[in-house]
Parts: C-alpha cells; structure tokens; sequence
C-alpha cells in the first residue's frame, strides 16, 4: 500500500448499536517481565509465550492505517509488556507518519521505562500510562510477583522528568492487599503532574477473582472523600471518558476511577482491540476472536479486512456480563489482550 492511499477515507466504524469506534488497543507482546496476581499469575505466564506469534511491525502498521481509514485518531501499545518489544520506539515512528492518528500512547509496567524513555519520547511518544498498584517496596513482591520495585520507581521518576504531563498511573486496588495504600496514592497527586486513576479489581481466568476482595469505585471515593475535597472534572466529548476523573484544591495532579463492574461504561464504548497474534477482539470481556493475522498472511486485501473487520462488528454486544459470570469465561488473561 502506497503512503498516499492511506488518505482515502473510509465511512466510520458504527456498531450495531451506535457506537462510533475512534480507539485502538495494539498489543505488541503477550509476554511480560511481571507476575501480577490480578493479570498474568506465574501458572499463566507459559501459557502466553507458548502461542505467541507475533505480527510483525509491517503488519501492525497495515492494520493501523487501515483502521485510521475507518475512522481509528487514538492508537495505544499495550501488552503484555509493550517496553519487551525490540526496537519498539522505530515502530512509534513508523506509526506516527500515518495520516489521521493524532496521538500514540503506550501503557507500560515500569520496569525498563527508565532506559527507554528518552528513545520513546524522541519518536513522538504523547501520552504515557504506568501501571503501579503499591508504593511500598515489601508489598510490589507480593503483587508483581518479580522484585523489580526499584526499576519502577526510577522510570517513574524519569517519565516526569520528560515531561509527560499529564502521566498516568494505573492502580487496580484489591481489597486486603493495597486498598489501604489509597490516600498515598492520592498524595502523589500533589505536587507531582500525575493523574492518578484507581481501577476496580476485574475476573480474568486463574486470577482468582472473589466479591469479596472486590472494592468498587464507590466505596473509594467515599474513602478519599473523607480526607480530600473532590472537585469532578467535566466529562470528555460525548460523556465518553472511561475514567471519572476529579482535582483536588492545591493539586498539580489528579485523580479518577475506573469502574468497569460496578458502573460500567459499555453504552460509550468506543475501541477495538488488536491482539499481539493479530486477532480483533471487539470487547474485553467478549470471547469472540477474529484472525486478521491469518487473513493478511493469506494474501487478503484492504477491502477484504476492511469488510472482515465491519461484518464482526456488527457482533459486538452491548455490554459484558456480571462479575459472576465473567470469572468462569474461557477466555484469554488480561496480559494477552492488553487491558
């Protein structure tokens, strides 16, 4: 495909319930450097690496200039662990020169951000989300299942110092392991431009989910509350911000929640998934997997994927199912999907 056809614009990507999908999730790697016990338990890991085949930066590429056609402007690399992808800043750039994509994020662990954030933020790198779910070094072993606490914190400290603002840090809290680390995570906020957003606890398979380690949005809020003033934030476009996001007086950060089961937001939902092994996943929580790797290797053309990718969204369902039966779904860890 030549650079020049990457202008011609397709009509968007409309479910059949509405909903315009401008949001794609590129999963570069399934692989990860971490164990965390809410994503990719060690008995889960070899199940990853084992079926792992990854599409190339080529491929990846034709998918996202033909999903910019249809209407995709926000890509974000995902994992796994995006960062263990070799020469992942020359696919930044190679991204970028896409007509139509007006910003490229990259959701990352932590754990080798400190001795690629230079090379990430030269490709032209915009927003940058770090998953960090303690901020104590005795519990990250318990939780991460690697002793990796330094690394994190170092590129932590060094993504500030290249000014990506607002950075954004993921932090799914578990009832009886972190939810008591809440207001220290709050007070991150303060004088650092962070955006702090705390995730409730999802059922993927083997990560053992249970109600009762469940701690919903809510009750957060009402925690946080009790110490700070939350002032809401106003909504994104169309009400479409998966996060609720909220300043504190005096702050230079943030805070917000994500709240996929107790307040989920599936009526605005308005992304796409792209596995490490090339397959379309319509929603998270939806088994259903469509192989655009299997067709392009094929010889199939961009009208063809096109066409592929438009007929499977018309299955997309409204929304997931409960939390009870989500936890006894056969379907990937969240470290294959890439959250």
């Amino acid at each position: 495909m030549k650079r020049s056809d990457m202008n011609l614009k397709s009509a968007p990507l409309v479910d059949s319930f509405g909903r315009r999908h401008t949001y794609l999730r590129l999963s570069v790697i399934g692989r990860c450097n971490l164990h965390c016990v809410y994503c990719q338990p060690q008995e889960e890991a070899g199940k990853a690496a084992g079926r792992e085949d990854l599409l190339s930066f080529a491929e990846i590429v034709r998918l996202a200039g033909l999903f910019s056609r249809l209407g995709v402007t926000k890509l974000r690399l995902t994992g796994g662990e995006p960062l263990m992808r070799e020469n992942i800043a020359h696919l930044i750039r190679e991204l970028r020169l896409i007509p139509g994509i007006e910003e490229i994020g990259l959701t990352t662990n932590g754990v080798l951000l400190q001795e690629l954030i230079a090379d990430l933020k030269d490709a032209g790198l915009k927003a940058l989300n770090l998953s960090l779910d303690t901020l104590r070094p005795e519990r990250f072993l318990k939780i991460a299942g690697e002793g990796f606490y330094r690394q994190v914190m170092e590129g932590f400290k060094a993504a500030l110092a290249e000014s990506f603002e607002p950075l954004k840090l993921n932090t799914v809290i578990i009832r009886g392991l972190n939810d008591d680390e809440l207001l220290d995570f709050v007070e991150l906020a303060r004088e650092r431009p962070v955006h702090v957003r705390f995730i409730e606890y999802m059922p993927f398979r083997s990560n053992k989910w249970r109600l009762d380690n469940f701690i919903s949005a809510l009750e957060m809020k009402a925690i946080i509350t009790k110490k700070y003033a939350l002032v809401p934030e106003p909504a994104g476009e169309n009400g479409s911000l998966v996060a609720r996001e909220y300043r504190i007086d005096g702050f230079r950060g943030a805070v917000g929640f994500i709240s996929p089961l107790s307040a989920h937001f599936c009526n605005y939902c308005n992304r796409l998934r792209v596995t490490a092994d090339g397959s379309l996943k319509l929603c998270l929580y939806h088994p259903e997997e469509i192989s655009l790797s299997k067709a392009m290797r094929q010889g199939a053309t961009d009208q063809e994927l096109e066409k592929l990718i438009r007929s499977s969204l018309e299955r997309k369902p409204l929304a997931h199912p409960s939390a009870e039966i989500l936890k006894t779904l056969e379907d990937r860890a969240m470290s294959e999907m890439g959250g």
